[in-house]
């Protein structure tokens, strides 16, 4: 099987749900590392799992659960990760007569599991460090916003990814105390919200209701949409000061992978402004 493959079709599929790594305002409880060795992943691996739905950090194989005492709960799915294997063989002969050793470097992957998806004995729980957590205030004006909404989504807390599904009509948000400021959180909130607004009973946005693959012009004049409808929503809500610098960025990322199309943030911010105007029940009027 081709690892390099199957790597590229996990962020493929990851970005295609969402999971896009330059726009995560929130925090875990540290780097991924295995729970035995607490050792962190790097490179690629990093990316790979950061980017789950979960919370936990702390990853390990099978084998090592079974040798903690403990198992992997039945019907839960691995998640791939790689490493470089160093194969070394015997070659030709140099001039001195030495025979050379050749290495090669093969791609290899295995297989491994978070602590949630594991039963471990308390005594082994009882030792890990505790995840890192903010205290917030609600903020009344952006609560207002969100209370107010019309046909507002379900929403719901769970892992740790920010995303809205138009099969499900749900938004589904980390927990708030991982967010390193309330605002971030509100304003990852309303960038989700503002997707909702395309689904077909609400605005009916063809980026929503039409299929988009990641990358594509779709997909990015979408993206284009919920980050500046946030932007015009957190600016409703008096959040806009704190925000506004990372909404820039993410909406300039989105920009320059687009070769700078202005007609496109046009475009983007017309249909922002429908969906901030559905979001705060205010009747659209053009320009």
């Amino acid at each position: 099987m081709d690892v390099y493959q199957i790597v590229t079709d996990k962020i493929v599929a990851m970005l295609e749900t969402g999971v896009v790594p330059w726009r995560r305002p929130w925090t875990s409880a540290g780097l991924p590392r295995n729970l035995v060795t607490k050792k962190p992943y790097r490179g690629i691996n990093h990316f790979l799992l950061s980017a789950s739905k979960y919370v936990s950090p702390f990853w390990l194989t099978l084998r090592q659960a079974n040798e903690l005492g403990g198992s992997v709960r039945k019907g839960e799915q691995s998640t791939v990760i790689v490493f470089w294997k160093v194969d070394q063989k015997e070659g030709d002969t140099d001039e001195s007569g030495d025979e050379e050793t050749q290495r090669r470097f093969l791609l290899r992957y295995y297989r491994v599991f978070n602590l949630e998806q594991c039963e471990l004995p308390q005594a082994r729980l009882d030792k890990l460090p505790t995840i890192e957590t903010h205290d917030h205030d609600p903020i009344d004006a952006a609560e207002l916003i969100i209370a107010n909404m019309p046909q507002l989504p379900e929403l719901e807390t769970a892992g740790s990814k920010a995303f809205y599904s138009s099969l499900t009509d749900r938004v589904t948000m980390p927990p708030r105390e991982l967010f390193t400021t309330a605002e971030e959180y509100y304003a990852t909130l309303l960038h989700e919200l503002t997707h909702s607004t395309g689904h077909p009973k609400r605005l009916a946005r063809e980026t929503i209701t039409e299929a988009a693959p990641f990358g594509s012009a779709t997909y990015s004049k979408e993206e284009l949409c919920a980050e500046m409808g946030s932007a015009f929503l957190c600016a409703e809500g008096g959040i806009s000061p704190v925000v506004i610098e990372n909404q820039a960025a993410y909406v300039g990322g989105w920009l320059s992978k687009l070769r700078d199309d202005r007609k496109l943030l046009v475009y983007a911010a017309a249909q922002a402004q429908k969906a901030a105007d559905f979001i705060l029940n205010r009747q659209f009027t053009g320009n």
